[in-house]
């Protein structure tokens, strides 16, 4: 019952005029960028770091999270009209989308990916209403040790998730912790690394680092891939809206992609994609016309736009909870909660209960917007595509020096900028993933300051590290969180070779 009383106090702040207009604002972007091939929420989050800088920090955190909800409902839009996902959650949507497009029937695909994610989002929200304040009673308990046996985890997690290899996840992370060390010492007051450069004393700024990592070094990236032919877009024939049979096929897809979406979006290295590939398994095992997947079944659409959306709100629970990113854009959104002074955790929820609720709040908003948004107005989202790739990329990189210089008027921070967005391509190019730097540079000073503490709690002791049962579970886990990858993906190799093997004899 206090959840619910709490949920309506957050209404009263989602409602009001700014508050809803920062909301339309990222849901239409969202819906913008997802649209966009290649130009993903995490990127857009980024660039409006440095130009939010000075504004209301409760709609412009409601903004983010409408950005991040819009990216998700948008990417199906790409993905079954164009063949190509504007976000990697909207991968498995094309398997099927496009095929019902290219059969005419783009429009029920929409329909039913519209309706799927207005669905999954709002039981998703509804979800992380009633499961964070549990989440927050359980992680008032952690002490030192705990929290950072924590953000070890989160490290683990993180570098194992993003990208190919963990050894680049790690090397990535390494980068964003040596990153962290930069600036004065908070316990001793001396200065780190600094080499005597004043602009350096105060440390590495995350907004510069998100930018120049996530917008810069992508549009020096798409340069480098030079021209390349325009894409094909399927027409949308007929009608958009949905028959009766598609609505008796897709309703209990809903619901299962959002049971399956939710929690694995939860857990630390989750990630939408997973739940995405989960549901299209389920959904083709459990389906009554087994012959229709490949050719364009609507479940297959159904269901992985459901859970894409529902993981979005399950990404939430550890960020808001526990301040732990398991996707790029809830990193760069830890980002935007340190631009002003916050830091996500249980003491978010006892300290800015509005601004935490308001938020969770808008959420519910957010997904009657995009609902309204998606419909009726895909043809105007469509022609997004026709938009010349060089104009759009031009822009970004305007958008970004200019939202930087914004921020922080300084030729050194420029300077950075440039710096961190040639290292940004430099590791897009050779594989290694981005949201781990990110991650290293916010979560390492922490994780210092907490490992400090325990250590001076247990007078350098470092088993007390291990002592909590709490911290050992968390340790063990982050342990399991890099080898298991490591042991699936050598299987994977080993069961490749032998297939080879086998195919030479």
């Amino acid at each position: 019952m206090q959840t619910f009383d709490l949920l309506m106090q957050g209404l009263l702040v989602a409602i009001q005029p700014m508050n809803l207009l920062y909301a339309l604002v990222g849901v239409t972007l969202g819906t913008a960028v997802g649209v966009l091939p290649g130009i993903g929420p995490a990127l857009t989050v980024a660039l409006l770091l440095p130009v939010t800088y000075k504004l209301d920090p409760a709609g412009s955190l409601i903004m983010f999270a409408g950005i991040y909800y819009g990216g998700m409902y948008g990417g199906s839009t790409t993905s079954i009209l164009l063949n190509t996902p504007g976000e990697s959650a909207s991968i498995v949507t094309a398997l099927e989308g496009n095929k019902m497009a290219r059969a005419g029937r783009g429009g029920p695909a929409l329909a039913t990916a519209a309706i799927g994610s207005f669905v999954a989002g709002l039981i998703a929200t509804i979800a992380l209403a009633f499961i964070a304040p549990w989440v927050v009673k359980f992680a008032l308990s952690f002490g030192p040790a705990e929290y950072f046996a924590l953000m070890v985890l989160s490290f683990m997690t993180v570098s194992a998730a993003f990208g190919e290899s963990a050894l680049r996840g790690l090397t990535a992370l390494g980068i964003g912790l040596a990153l962290g060390l930069i600036g004065i010492d908070l316990q001793s007051g001396q200065s780190r690394l600094a080499f005597g450069v004043p602009d350096l004393l105060d440390g590495v700024e995350v907004t510069t680092l998100a930018v120049a990592m996530f917008a810069i070094g992508e549009t020096l990236s798409i340069a480098g891939q030079g021209k390349r032919a325009p894409d094909q877009i399927e027409p949308v024939k007929g009608s958009v809206w949905m028959t009766a049979q598609d609505w008796a096929r897709s309703w209990k897809a809903w619901l299962r992609g959002t049971l399956i979406g939710f929690p694995i979006g939860a857990m630390p290295a989750g990630g939408a994609e997973i739940g995405t590939f989960f549901s299209y398994a389920a959904e083709k095992k459990l389906t009554k016309h087994p012959e229709e997947f490949g050719n364009g079944a609507i479940e297959g659409v159904a269901g992985p736009e459901a859970a894409n959306n529902a993981s979005a709100a399950g990404t939430l629970v550890p960020l808001l909870t526990l301040g732990l990113p398991t996707s790029a854009t809830a990193a760069i959104m830890l980002a935007g909660f340190q631009q002003y002074g916050l830091q996500p955790g249980p003491l978010l929820f006892t300290n800015n209960s509005s601004l935490v609720w308001g938020l969770i709040a808008s959420l519910l908003i957010a997904n009657f917007m995009l609902l309204i948004l998606n419909l009726p107005l895909v043809g105007v989202w469509v022609k997004l595509l026709a938009i010349p790739r060089p104009w759009l990329y031009a822009g970004i990189l305007l958008f970004a020096t200019l939202g930087t210089i914004g921020a922080n008027p300084s030729v050194f921070e420029l300077g950075m900028l440039l710096a961190f967005g040639v290292m940004g391509y430099v590791m897009r190019r050779f594989g290694y993933p981005i949201a781990p730097v990110v991650v290293g540079l916010i979560l390492g000073p922490l994780a210092e300051q907490q490992l400090r503490r325990a250590l001076a709690i247990g007078q350098g002791d470092p088993t007390v590290l291990v002592h909590s049962p709490i911290s050992a579970t968390l340790l063990f886990l982050a342990f399991l969180a890099l080898v298991v990858p490591l042991i699936l993906r050598a299987r994977g190799r080993g069961r490749v070779l032998a297939e080879l093997a086998a195919n030479e004899d």
